[in-house]
């Protein structure tokens, strides 16, 4: 190992003008392991260069250019496009957000900052009223169109107000329902901000008063009470989905939610002592969005669906007793609010679904006799209504065309609950001449051509005995 004393690094530094745009330049040189590093710095920026870097000046800069364009929104989505080659929007895009929506910086809890520039020209001085904030959507659809780097930025905004609902007045939060409504209608940002508004005390009820100060100059010298209303997340969601809808429609709605797994989160909107079907549908259609209603209610009863045959499976896979089962899924299903049709569908997948299905299809048959034949009794308590009677045989159809190795059983199964009184002659009759589905039609029809002709000469023999007797 060499005894030699390790040299240290060594920092020197000297000033010099340069003729690129007269800068003085400080030059720091750092000598490391036999070689030299050199790092340049500015002391003095160009007027450009400290609007670019400096925040202060970046706002200003904005804020002048806002003035000047007043309420021209044409004006202003040209200013925007022209000024993002000259200053820092990656670096200071919040900043830049939040002036073009408040007039000027936001701090914590939604109030602007007291040291701060600011705009009266600015979306929440805006007009509350749906064309306005059409057009307040184009320009921040121009400005992302133009500098795709804004996306996640102004994403990240939009979160980040609606986190600041309680600070703003009921018309900024009216302005900034409309708009966001418009913003998702038109795919400019994802339905996963709304997870803002499920924030604790956004959804909690009660009645607060708070100082809320006028946005625009006069802020800071004139304040007013408004009394904040109960409830904050769902009166902003009434106006958030009204202008949505108004833009394209409930489809569009049930898309965006399903997309980011939102569609079954709407209760969150109400404290959870409220989070009930019968509340949110009274409060959204008492607010003129009945499809919004229908369509939280559909996706309960799909939760419930699923929750429900879940459960089925579990018990059919301890064994428990039918009649157990059976007084079980009475109640569930009351609770739901399903009808026997859609119980009997949930009944047949709960029980096709538990066991595992031998891969021969010549064994595949004997196994579903001896499967169905053992929920004979759980089958039949949610049949007692012939549309139910068909609803199962149309469920059997599908399942047996959907699973290749069931073709052949579908007579067989048919047959056995035909036996075990779960099915009618009058539905499988039904079912054969005219209620029937496309699926595997040919096949299914011609495998139940002789049992349909035996149940016709059964029936006319009956007949012919009853006429006898008369």
């Amino acid at each position: 190992m060499s005894n030699q004393k390790q040299q240290k690094p060594t920092l020197t530094g000297q000033r010099f003008k340069t003729r690129k745009r007269g800068l003085c330049r400080f030059v720091l040189s750092c000598y490391c392991h036999g070689c030299f590093f050199y790092y340049f710095y500015d002391e003095n920026l160009s007027t450009d260069e400290k609007e670019r870097f400096d925040p202060t000046l970046f706002q200003e800069s904005i804020v002048q250019g806002l003035n000047q364009s007043g309420s021209d929104l044409e004006a202003v989505a040209k200013f925007l496009d022209s000024t993002g080659g000259k200053l820092d929007y990656r670096r200071y895009a919040e900043t830049l957000f939040d002036i073009l929506v408040a007039g000027g910086m936001l701090a914590p809890g939604g109030t602007l900052s007291d040291d701060m520039t600011r705009t009266e020209f600015c979306l929440f001085t805006a007009p509350e009223d749906l064309e306005t904030m059409q057009a307040y959507a184009q320009v921040f659809n121009k400005l992302i169109r133009r500098y795709k780097y804004l996306e996640k930025g102004f994403e990240d905004e939009i979160k980040k107000l609606l986190l600041f609902l309680k600070g703003f007045t009921e018309s900024e939060r009216n302005k900034l329902a409309m708009l966001t409504g418009i913003l998702l209608a038109n795919g400019n940002i994802s339905a996963s901000i709304l997870n803002s508004l499920y924030n604790e005390n956004l959804v909690k009820e009660g009645e607060e008063s708070r100082v809320v100060p006028h946005r625009g100059l006069s802020a800071g010298f004139v304040s007013t009470v408004s009394p904040l209303c109960s409830g904050v997340s769902a009166a902003f969601a009434v106006k958030l989905f009204k202008s949505w809808i108004h833009e394209k429609d409930i489809n569009s709605v049930a898309g965006s939610l399903r997309k980011v797994g939102m569609d079954n989160r709407l209760m969150e909107l109400f404290p959870a002592n409220k989070r009930s079907c019968e509340h949110f549908s009274k409060y959204f259609t008492d607010a003129g969005l009945k499809e919004l209603s229908d369509f939280a209610r559909n996706q309960q009863s799909i939760g419930a669906r699923k929750e429900l045959q879940k459960e089925l499976q579990e018990q059919m896979a301890r064994g428990d007793p039918q009649k157990e089962i059976i007084a079980f899924t009475k109640e569930e299903m009351k609770k739901a609010n399903l009808s026997e049709q859609a119980m009997i569908n949930i009944i047949w997948t709960s029980v096709m679904s538990s066991v595992e299905w031998n891969k021969k299809e010549e064994l595949v048959c004997e196994q579903a006799i001896k499967l169905l034949k053992q929920y004979s009794l759980l089958l039949k308590a949610f049949t007692s209504q012939g549309l139910s009677e068909l609803s199962l045989l149309l469920k059997i159809q599908e399942y047996c065309y959907d699973n290749i190795h069931f073709m052949k059983a579908f007579q067989k199964i048919v047959v056995l609950l035909y036996k075990a009184d779960v099915l009618s002659e009058e539905a499988i009759l039904k079912w054969y001449n005219d209620a029937h589905v496309t699926k595997g039609k040919s096949v299914f029809l011609e495998q139940m051509k002789k049992f349909v002709e035996w149940l016709k000469s059964a029936e006319e023999e009956s007949e012919s005995e009853e006429e006898e007797t008369d």
